[in-house]
């Protein structure tokens, strides 16, 4: 009994990497269509949302199975705690990639302001966050989120940048202001999806050790 539990446990960390993988990929190839005027990648973001949605409500529904016919204690249970927590936020930066996506249709036409500003590199950022949080989830070495605060200090400062950037362009040129308003709000996008990172690595440092921490 206690092997199959931990069997069926195994195969669920397993999915939920899986779906780590595509809600990075999802917000990764969004920022290159971006970035490209590549329609053909922002279709292939968007395609990926049914997809996304049913690993979230499959892994919901294997983890609570799970409960109901294990009752695991300690570890056992705050691995599947940390499971339905990261579903939710992996659910909401594949999102945030389908949002940016839809941008990067809308403005596919025109070349960019600035070469996107910073956005490219605060993506970057993002996602060795998240690369970076599954991999501490996989193999429970919490060295690899252990700067995370700083590395989110250092999303919110680019953030500011970008916006006070995109606000003199703005001021410059009316023509400006539809695109660099998308920008605005993209690297609103990419630091809640640092956020969600932060959220990820709370609970697997709970799962890990069972303590409580707070990155912000």
């Amino acid at each position: 009994m206690v092997e199959k539990f931990h069997a069926e446990l195994k195969g669920l960390k397993k999915k939920v990497l899986e779906m780590g993988e595509l809600a990075k990929d999802m917000l990764q190839k969004s920022i290159e269509a971006l970035k490209n005027q590549d329609t053909e990648l922002a279709d292939w973001v968007l395609s990926k949302k049914k997809e996304i949605m049913d690993m979230d409500e499959g892994i919901e529904q294997r983890a609570l199975t799970l409960l109901t016919l294990y009752q695991p204690m300690a570890k056992d249970m705050r691995t599947i705690a940390c499971i339905l927590k990261m579903i939710t936020y992996l659910t909401r930066i594949g999102r945030y990639g389908k949002d940016i996506a839809n941008v990067a249709k809308e403005l596919s036409m025109r070349p960019h302001i600035a070469k996107l500003v910073s956005i490219p590199y605060m993506a970057d950022i993002v996602c060795g966050m998240i690369e970076d949080a599954l991999k501490a989830f996989e193999t429970e070495d919490l060295s690899l989120i252990q700067d995370f605060v700083e590395r989110d200090d250092s999303l919110d400062a680019l953030r500011y940048s970008i916006f006070r950037e995109c606000v003199t362009y703005m001021m410059e040129d009316p023509k400006n202001i539809k695109r660099c308003a998308h920008y605005i709000m993209i690297a609103r996008y990419l630091e809640r999806c640092g956020d969600h990172a932060c959220k990820i690595a709370e609970k697997v440092h709970y799962m890990v050790t069972g303590e409580r921490v707070e990155i912000k």
